[in-house]
């Protein structure tokens, strides 16, 4: 089964789409990708893995976003959270070329869910309170510090 469709921009302006076997295997795969991936990640992530600890211990992290589907009550962003901490713990000088597959994987998936969710809510950085700030705390991001 193929994991990864990569788009390719031919210079006759037409979209082809090439099957690869692994996201490794990807032409568009490339050190200046994965840098301005961990680059992006380091700039909206502004929460240390204590504070993003602390915060996801807490009751008001529990009760922002959608829950899982596997039953176990806990919330994507929560999940996301404890991914957040471990890549900022394994890798503590955001050295790019440190960082494995899989977290640069799920660094794309936090960059943008924050890019999204910052540029759909203001409300965010007026009401810590919100649910949307208590959200984007879930995934590193804390409205009242940037």
């Amino acid at each position: 089964m193929l994991e990864c469709w990569c788009l390719w921009w031919s210079t006759r302006y037409y979209l082809a789409l090439y099957p690869l076997k692994t996201h490794a295997d990807c032409i568009f795969r490339s050190k200046t990708t994965t840098q301005s991936s961990s680059q992006e990640f380091n700039e909206l992530v502004n929460m240390s893995p204590d504070q993003l600890k602390e915060w996801l211990g807490g009751e008001d992290s529990a009760g922002a976003g959608w829950s899982k589907d596997d039953g176990s009550g806990e919330t994507v962003g929560h999940e996301s959270g404890r991914k957040i901490i471990e890549i900022l713990e394994k890798n503590p000088n955001k050295d790019p070329s440190k960082y494995e597959e899989d977290d640069i994987s799920h660094m794309r998936k936090v960059v943008a869910y924050n890019k999204r969710h910052l540029a759909q809510e203001g409300k965010a950085k007026q009401d810590p309170e919100s649910k949307s700030a208590k959200s984007l705390k879930n995934w590193g991001h804390d409205p009242q510090q940037a």
